[in-house]
């Protein structure tokens, strides 16, 4: 096991690590007191996820991480490269400052960067990335976190980790054996056969979301809608939390109602047409940033 600490203050722009993974742009983290997203601000509490990256590393790999006397405490099973795999999954190397700068002069924005400071981006693994967001449709966040991590728990490969048991989240084979009735039964409903269609194409080698990273940002969006279940809200959103697409503005449901109420004149009728109109009034090049930002500003109305 590796142990490492890193001054939150050495981090451009700080980090807030509540914001960070209970802002609902990832499912694939959780709390040791197992209280994820019940809306209450940790004291020093473990956050955990589980990397399973079989092309190096056939044993998934526990990353736990929590805030303490103003430094990021982590340890991980996690070879030679551990403290790279906890700036990569933070993004702790993002220069939170220049994103800011970069901003429009825009109220809301302007607002929403201010009251969740060192809130950051992170990089989820593709494939439970694009589980965790099929399963998001018509969902509050602490529900989408309990189906995923039941999920997790019920197909994925068990690590014991410091006299605790933790799950990674499945593997596409592992998920594909799974039948559309077991998935409903633990909740899944309408978006069962989504999940195994889904994990079948990625095992039988038909396609993987990861292949979208070297494309043009509306050619990988395309690439991602011939997954079963993904539409464009849920291709931007693993484009954005996973495959380092800062300029992704997902439309979902707090982002439409910002449109309507903050920015009518970027409702351009389709979707492609209203995220480009979007994109461009969050600034562009960080428009994800801000999208993240402001989800998290109006669903907490905080």
């Amino acid at each position: 096991m590796e142990r490492g600490t890193i001054p939150v203050s050495e981090l451009p722009g700080g980090l807030d690590l509540y914001l960070t993974l209970e802002s609902g742009q990832t499912y694939l983290w959780g709390r040791d007191d197992g209280r994820m997203y019940d809306g209450e601000r940790p004291d020093g509490a473990w956050y955990y996820t589980v990397v399973d990256d079989a092309s190096s590393d056939p044993d998934p790999d526990v990353v736990r991480v929590r805030v303490q006397d103003g430094s990021l405490e982590w340890e991980t099973t996690a070879g030679a490269d551990a403290e790279e795999t906890v700036r990569r999954l933070l993004r702790l190397d993002d220069d939170l400052e220049a994103v800011v700068a970069a901003t429009p002069d825009d109220p809301l924005l302007a607002e929403a960067y201010d009251t969740h400071r060192g809130l950051r981006l992170v990089e989820d693994p593709a494939f439970g990335c694009l589980i965790s967001f099929i399963c998001s449709a018509q969902m509050r966040v602490s529900r989408i976190h309990s189906m995923v991590s039941t999920v997790a728990r019920e197909y994925g490969t068990p690590v014991e980790f410091d006299g605790r048991t933790y799950h990674a989240f499945p593997t596409p084979a592992q998920l594909a054996a799974a039948t559309e009735d077991e998935l409903r039964e633990l909740g899944l409903g309408y978006r069962a056969p989504y999940v195994v269609r889904t994990a079948e194409m990625v095992a039988d080698g038909d396609a993987h979301p990861a292949e979208a990273r070297d494309l043009a940002y509306e050619e990988a969006r395309d690439y991602l809608c011939q997954f079963v279940g993904v539409g464009d809200k849920v291709a931007d959103c693993v484009l954005l939390f996973s495959l380092g697409f800062d300029q992704a503005v997902p439309l979902d449901t707090w982002i439409r109602s910002a449109i309507e109420d903050y920015y009518p004149d970027c409702d351009c009728g389709s979707y492609a047409a209203t995220s480009r109109a979007i994109r461009e009034q969050f600034g562009g090049e960080y428009a994800g940033y801000a999208q993240t930002y402001v989800f998290h500003h109006l669903r907490t109305g905080e």
